[in-house]
C-alpha cells in the first residue's frame, strides 16, 4: 500500500498519452483527479479517500465542462456555394413526383434532382422555391 502513488503516476502518464494521441477528449477530466490522489497517496492518506477524491473531482470536471468543450471543438461546418440556392426560385424541368421518385429543376444555370417538401406534384415549367438541400436533392415547394 505504500507504493500506491506509482499507480496514480502510471494512470496520469497513460491518460496524458491517450489525450495527446487523440483529439477526442477521452481522459482530460481524469488527470486532475489523479494528480490530487497522487499527492494524497504521498501524504499517506488511506486509499479509499484517494479513490473517493479521484471520482468526485473527475465527475465534477466531466459534468461541468464536457458540453462547453465539445461545443468549442465542434467548430462550424464549411458552407458551400450550394447553400446559395436555398430560398431561390427554380424552374421544373422534369415532373416532380415524390412517389415515383422523379423530378428535376434548373436553378442558376445548373440542373438539380428535386423533390417536393409536402408530396405535392409539380409539372414541367412550374416555378418552385428551394426550401432546403437534402443530400444531392433540392427540396422544393410552390409559393
Amino acid at each position: 500500500m505504500e507504493y500506491i502513488w506509482i499507480g496514480w503516476l502510471a494512470f496520469i502518464v497513460l491518460a496524458v498519452i491517450a489525450e495527446t494521441a487523440t483529439a477526442a477528449l477521452i481522459s482530460i477530466w481524469f488527470i486532475p483527479g489523479a494528480i490530487v490522489s497522487l499527492v494524497l497517496s504521498l501524504c499517506k492518506v488511506p486509499i479509499w479517500v484517494q479513490i473517493v477524491v479521484f471520482v468526485v473531482i473527475s465527475a465534477v470536471l466531466l459534468l461541468s465542462t464536457r458540453k462547453l468543450v465539445k461545443k468549442l471543438l465542434k467548430g462550424k461546418g464549411q458552407p458551400t456555394n450550394a447553400d446559395a440556392v436555398i430560398g431561390q426560385k427554380a424552374i421544373v424541368t422534369e415532373r416532380i413526383n415524390n412517389i415515383e421518385e422523379t423530378g428535376a429543376v434548373k436553378i442558376m444555370g445548373k440542373e438539380w434532382t428535386a423533390r417536393s417538401d409536402n408530396d405535392e406534384t409539380f409539372d414541367v415549367g412550374d416555378v418552385v422555391t428551394v426550401k432546403e438541400i437534402s443530400g444531392v436533392k433540392l427540396i422544393c415547394n410552390k409559393n
